[in-house]
């Protein structure tokens, strides 16, 4: 079967009420360039748009060809598009900071003299500690509610199932807090001489912050209002990546819009004269697609070709705009 069951177009229209757009893949398949290709085709039909970068390897400036580094900013030359690169080590140092102000009042609730900065630091050293902030900060904008859609360029899929897969974590993880903390408030109240009831900030933030990730995790699954894309190459590896991170994506509950396929050569361009490597490209590509249309049947979107320059600023990702939806 060769033909798009239901395109990007087709599918962005049958779920209207659509607001958070992830792109992931392999690295190097064209992530970055197709979520600012939506974006930018999403703001022409007149919504307010925010264009995000997740991944930590920044590329979203270079692609618009502006700096959006550190805050949500005004894409040119695009009415309604909105580009932000989170500032990953912003948000750590404001992570740290509630870290130890929670730590703080742990300490004191316990009566333990140990300063607060030795927990931060190893709190802090975690390798995962960095997604983590870059989830919270996700979480922000999409709790904020100011755009009518968020389309984000997200990490390489292992990061992005990370990522994503925090939500849950989260939950896990306070929910066993919350009864630890419960214990041993109802134990100190027990021991105590006074019957008066401490206000504990921290059981407050801990169930505050349930509350946060509930909302989160029930924007992600939401299937009205949520979609992950898949984009590959017509090549072994990003298919075989894809392949086996779209069955954990639906595992988890996550939507997945579908499959699009980047970097088709165009054969009308090839012939018996083009050069041995270029036949020989393009006929790789023929077997990969004959995979491509067996593993994801159904789920393709869009055919890209590979256009014969670079995909960089407003001009040329209009005009991948209008080949993704066509």
């Amino acid at each position: 079967m060769n033909d798009i069951e239901t395109s990007m177009l087709a599918y962005v229209k049958e779920h209207d009420s659509l607001r958070y757009l992830f792109f992931g893949g392999k690295g190097g398949v064209g992530k970055t360039a197709l979520a600012g290709a939506t974006a930018i085709w999403l703001a022409k039909q007149g919504k307010r748009v925010m264009l995000a970068s997740t991944n930590p390897v920044h590329s979203l400036s270079g692609l618009l060809g502006q700096n959006v580094f550190g805050q949500p900013t005004p894409v040119n030359g695009v009415p309604n598009l909105w580009a932000y690169e989170i500032d990953t080590k912003d948000t750590i140092e404001r992570s740290k900071q509630e870290i130890r102000e929670k730590i703080q009042w742990f300490l004191k609730f316990a009566d333990i003299s140990t300063k607060a900065e030795e927990f931060v630091e190893s709190a802090t050293m975690n390798p995962a500690f960095e997604e983590s902030a870059m989830f919270e900060n996700m979480v922000d904008l999409m709790l904020g509610g100011e755009y009518d859609v968020y389309v984000f360029d997200t990490a390489p899929t292992a990061n992005a199932r990370r990522l994503l897969g925090m939500s849950q974590v989260y939950s896990l993880w306070v929910n066993k807090m919350l009864k630890s903390r419960d214990e041993a408030r109802s134990l100190r109240e027990l021991l105590s001489f006074t019957k008066k009831k401490e206000k504990d900030p921290l059981m407050e933030y801990l169930v505050a912050f349930r509350d946060r990730m509930g909302k989160a995790r029930e924007m992600l699954t939401d299937p009205a209002r949520t979609s992950f894309f898949f984009v590959t190459l017509p090549e072994a590896l990003p298919i075989a990546v894809i392949t086996r991170f779209i069955g954990w994506f639906h595992d988890f509950g996550i939507p997945v819009g579908g499959v699009i396929v980047n970097m088709l050569i165009d054969k009308e361009q090839v012939n018996d004269q083009s050069p041995e490597f270029v036949r020989n490209r393009v006929a790789m590509q023929d077997r990969y697609m004959v995979d491509i249309w067996q593993k994801f049947e159904g789920m393709v979107r869009a055919r890209l070709p590979l256009y014969e320059t670079e995909v960089r600023g407003v001009d040329s990702l209009s005009r991948m705009a209008n080949g993704l939806f066509a």
